[in-house]
């Protein structure tokens, strides 16, 4: 999709999982490359990786590849300030070129090309600058933010993204409900992470 770039947002310590999340086993490969796997497929114009906890033994074990031409991997040294640290260094590398920005968290097992592409043509269709995916009737994750905003998102401290900034502006925003059934979950404990495993042998 023109103008239009993907930060895959997987620097955080995993402190509630205890280990790194971004390395644990999904399918034939971690739960990190899943998510790399579908953002590359999806339109999105390019896709950015920002590492930051244990970056280079994540490098090492991801079995994506790290030299796709729509790939760029980034390191975030300041992740201990938050997930807004990391969307900022991650918005830092293409705000110059990019339009809008969809985030994506590096842990969500759920998600898919085509809830990724849904959500970019609803966006280019609406006349708004933020867009987000519907579940369970509430703002979930991907989201979009676009070029207005960028300024906005270099103000963010701490662990809270850009949740307030869909708050304050929620008469700007492309509230997308999915054709298909989606989870938008994420994998914050080991008791997630069982249960996703439960529900994937099935």
């Amino acid at each position: 999709m023109t103008g239009i770039a993907g930060l895959v947002l997987a620097a955080g310590a995993s402190s509630r999982m205890g280990i790194p999340k971004q390395l644990l086993s999904f399918g034939q490969n971690t739960l990190l490359d899943h998510v790399l796997a579908e953002s590359l497929r999806s339109d999105l114009e390019k896709i950015v990786l920002v590492l930051g906890f244990q970056a280079e033994k994540i490098r090492q074990t991801l079995k994506t590849n790290l030299r796709h031409p729509k790939l760029k991997v980034i390191e975030n040294k300041d992740y201990s300030q938050g997930m807004s640290s990391s969307l900022i260094t991650g918005l830092s590398a293409v705000e110059k070129d990019s339009n809008a920005v969809m985030v994506i968290l590096g842990d969500m097992p759920y998600i898919t090309s085509k809830i990724i592409n849904f959500l970019l043509y609803r966006y280019e269709q609406s006349c708004f600058s933020l867009a987000a995916v519907i579940w369970e009737g509430k703002r979930s994750h991907p989201v979009i933010i676009g070029k207005s905003f960028f300024s906005a998102l270099h103000g963010l401290r701490g662990d809270e993204g850009a949740k307030a900034l869909f708050a304050k502006h929620a008469d700007r925003v492309c509230l997308v409900e999915p054709f298909e059934e989606y989870n938008g979950s994420d994998v914050d404990t080991w008791d997630d992470y069982l249960t996703l495993i439960r529900k994937t042998k099935r």
